[in-house]
C-alpha cells in the first residue's frame, strides 16, 4: 500500500492561507496519509491541528521551521517532534519573533514613503497569534493593487538588496541543531539548495551542521532543480543523513500543491523514533 507523507506546510499561524485544521482537513483530501504543520518558530498550530488530524484519521507530525543564518545567509531548519515548552528554545524563538515584527514594522514605515500602506494594511492580512513577517506585508501590498502577487513583492519591494529591505535576528545555523537536538527535536535543513530565493550555504555548513545532530537534507522540493537533487542525493548519503520530500505547501500564498513531493515512510520512522513528542494519530 502507498504511503504519501507531507513533512513540510504552514498554516495561519505562520505566512499560510488555512487554518491549521484547514492544512490537515486539505492534506487529508489531497490523499495525504501523513502531513506536518512547520509553521515559521512558532508551534502555536499543533493543538487545533492534532485535533483535525485525529478527526479526519490522517497522521501529524508536529513541526516548526526556524530561521536562521550561516555566514550571512539564510538558512531554514525544520524541527520535527521536539518538546514545544523547552525553554531554551523557547526564549531563542521569542527572540526571532520580536525581531520578525520590529522588522516587518520598520519595512512598512520605509514603504509608506513612496507608497500608499500602512500597518493596519498589514494587520488586516493576518489571524491572532500569527508570526508576522514580510509575506503579510506582501499580502497587503497585494491587497492594495501595488503588486498582482506574493511572488512580484519578493522580487520586487521586499526582496534582499531592496531599499526597504530590513534584517531581522536568526540563530546560528549549526547552534539551532543543538538547541533542536537539545529540546529533543530532529533537525531537517529545509530547501538546501534553493538558489532560486537568493544565496545557499555551501557543502561544508552542512557538514558541520551534521556534526551539531542535523539528521536530515529536505532533498526533493519544488526549488530544486535535476541537478541540484542529484547532488543533495549524494551528500546525504555521504553523511549518512535522512532523505526527505515536502510541498512547502502555503495555501494561496505559494503555488505549491500538498504532496508535489514525499517522504519515504522508512524515513518517517527513524524521524519518530528519534523525537521526543508522539506523532499524533500514528
Amino acid at each position: 500500500m502507498l504511503v504519501r507523507i507531507d513533512l513540510h506546510t504552514h498554516s495561519t499561524v505562520s505566512d499560510g492561507t488555512d487554518a491549521p485544521g484547514e492544512v490537515v482537513a486539505r492534506a487529508a483530501e489531497a490523499g495525504l496519509d501523513v502531513v506536518a504543520l512547520t509553521d515559521h518558530d512558532s508551534t502555536a498550530g499543533w493543538t487545533e491541528a492534532s485535533a483535525a488530524a485525529l478527526e479526519r484519521g490522517i497522521v501529524l507530525v508536529p513541526g516548526m521551521e526556524i530561521s536562521c543564518r550561516a555566514g550571512g545567509v539564510s538558512v531554514h531548519l525544520l524541527s520535527y517532534l521536539h518538546d514545544p515548552t523547552d525553554a531554551a528554545l523557547l526564549a531563542e524563538l521569542e527572540l526571532t519573533r520580536d525581531s520578525r515584527l520590529h522588522r516587518a514594522r520598520r519595512m512598512v514605515e520605509l514603504l509608506a514613503r513612496d507608497l500608499r500602506i500602512t500597518w493596519a494594511d498589514v494587520e488586516a492580512q493576518t489571524e491572532p497569534g500569527t508570526t508576522v513577517g514580510r509575506p503579510h506585508v506582501a499580502d497587503a501590498l497585494v491587497a492594495l493593487g501595488h503588486v498582482p502577487d506574493r511572488s512580484a513583492a519578493f522580487d520586487s519591494y521586499l526582496a534582499t538588496g531592496s531599499r526597504y529591505y530590513v534584517p531581522h535576528h536568526a540563530p546560528d545555523a549549526v547552534a539551532a541543531v543543538r538547541l533542536v537536538r537539545a529540546a529533543g527535536g530532529v533537525p531537517v535543513m529545509a530547501h538546501p539548495a534553493a538558489s532560486v530565493r537568493g544565496a545557499v550555504v555551501g557543502d561544508e555548513t552542512i557538514r558541520r551542521m551534521t556534526d551539531a545532530g542535523l539528521a536530515g537534507l529536505e532533498v526533493h522540493h519544488r526549488d530544486h532543480t535535476r541537478s541540484q537533487t542529484e547532488h543533495l542525493l549524494d551528500l546525504a548519503h555521504s553523511l549518512g543523513l535522512l532523505v526527505t520530500g515536502s510541498s512547502d505547501y502555503h495555501g494561496a500564498g505559494k503555488p505549491s500543491l500538498l504532496g508535489e513531493h514525499t517522504t519515504a515512510p522508512e524515513v518517517l520512522e527513524r524521524i519518530a523514533d528519534q523525537g521526543r513528542w508522539p506523532v499524533v494519530g500514528r
